[in-house]
């Protein structure tokens, strides 16, 4: 696990050091040239729009954040949830989860050229997880999430330990 986030915040960084060209890693296109880039700003208000959904149960609010047909995984798990109708189950469907669900953000990145984020995090639905996405955004939405996750019963200060920042 501590190897996959060391190569996780590693990519991180080549992401925010920034790559030329229009087209991202893997034939991707940028969000330049398929709509409107986000601000830092608009960054952080989107994700904090979806944990402020995901805490208050509020599943339809959340998918809305994600585009039509966002990819959403969680590797090393082969379950990928594609677009936002499955999101929208997926996050709780018309009547929400049967429990409550809690996500606090600690760090956010956004790389505003290549309109992509990441962020570390806390999640807590019957279990606690403390986990990095990265996402990227297409014309102000999220259509990209993947998430890297470490199940601990930890707050979230005594799970980084003296690495605090």
């Amino acid at each position: 696990m501590r190897a996959i986030l060391v190569g996780l915040v590693l990519a991180i960084l080549v992401v925010l050091n920034g790559r030329s060209g229009s087209m991202a890693a893997g034939g991707v296109q940028s969000a330049s040239e398929t709509g409107k880039k986000l601000t830092w700003d608009e960054f952080r208000a989107l994700m904090d729009r979806l944990a402020s959904s995901w805490n208050s149960n509020n599943a339809k609010r959340a998918a809305e954040c994600f585009t039509a047909d966002a990819v959403y995984s969680a590797p090393p798990s082969s379950r990928t949830h594609r677009g936002r109708q499955e999101l929208f189950e997926f996050f709780g469907g018309q009547n929400g989860r049967p429990r409550p669900m809690s996500m606090q953000w600690h760090h956010l990145l956004f790389d505003q050229a290549n309109q992509i984020g990441a962020g570390e995090y806390t999640f807590t639905y019957e279990i606690r997880t403390h986990g990095m996405v990265i996402v990227r955004v297409v014309s102000g939405k999220i259509a990209n999430w993947r998430e890297y996750e470490q199940e601990s019963p930890l707050e979230w200060e005594t799970f980084v330990g003296t690495n605090r920042f």
